[in-house]
């Protein structure tokens, strides 16, 4: 598994990556921008929505106090949406893979597998519903495990915990329904779920980190393309390069 996530955050930078990588940042950070900016629109919203209903609701003479309760909100918003866009790095990566998903397989089934055949391209429809379901889920799971932050960080391991196995269901699935029907992906994925969510903690550490979390997409396809390519058994089709042995000479 250490050899596999080495081989993923190598190829991140080589040559046939670097397209892909600064196509899927540029998609992240829009999606990232749309989102911060639905966000603060709406907390904004609902601070002055609400300074109304209690200024008509307690009365004019403390008009004052609400006005500096609501700038206090509005900037407390603001904060929340920085906080919530971080934490919501998951959602966002999930559906920039689903987008890039077979640019990245393909690229690492050709250089490390290359007496292998290419998995087949999955439809774009499926890619974009398997993304989708993952970002939901994680929006979810983020929202549930948001009140317990100030609980001893216990919201912090369960996103976490929660991150590691929505992820690594997804990029596994996806790297694994390039060769197999959706039904004998999960049921692969389930078959070696212990397996999926420990390599998943990789790539819940690899998006909690600022900046680095931009490339998710590209680390977690890759990584999970040689997971299944391991899990999938030994075969002697699969030959990486330098493993080719030259046939002794009579």
């Amino acid at each position: 598994m250490l050899v596999a996530a080495a081989k993923a955050l190598s190829q991140i930078l080589s040559p046939p990556m670097r397209s892909i990588l600064w196509r899927s940042i540029g998609l992240a950070l829009i999606l990232i921008t749309v989102l911060a900016i639905g966000m603060q629109r709406l907390l904004n919203w609902a601070a002055t929505a609400g300074g109304i209903w209690a200024e008509s609701t307690i009365g004019s003479d403390y008009h004052t106090m609400i006005n500096v309760l609501s700038w206090i909100l509005s900037i407390a918003a603001g904060l929340g949406v920085v906080v919530g866009a971080i934490f919501l790095m998951p959602a966002i990566t999930s559906l920039v893979a689903s987008v890039f998903v077979d640019d990245v397989a393909d690229i690492v089934e050709r250089e490390h597998y290359p007496a292998e055949r290419v998995g087949v391209a999955l439809p774009f429809g499926l890619a974009i519903t398997e993304g989708g379901k993952t970002a939901l889920l994680t929006i979810a799971v983020y929202l549930i495990a948001l009140p317990f932050v100030f609980f001893a960080g216990i919201g912090f391991v369960v996103f976490f915990i929660a991150t590691a196995w929505l992820l690594g269901r997804e990029y596994f699935e996806l790297a694994a329904m390039r060769f197999r029907s959706p039904a004998d992906a999960k049921a692969m994925r389930k078959q070696h779920a212990a397996t999926v969510f420990t390599a998943g903690l990789f790539i819940a550490a690899f998006v909690s980190i600022p900046i680095v979390n931009l490339a998710t997409p590209l680390f977690g396809m890759a990584f999970m393309v040689h997971m299944h390519k391991r899990l999938s058994g030994p075969r002697p089709e699969l030959i990486e390069p330098g493993r080719v042995t030259k046939m002794p000479v009579a």
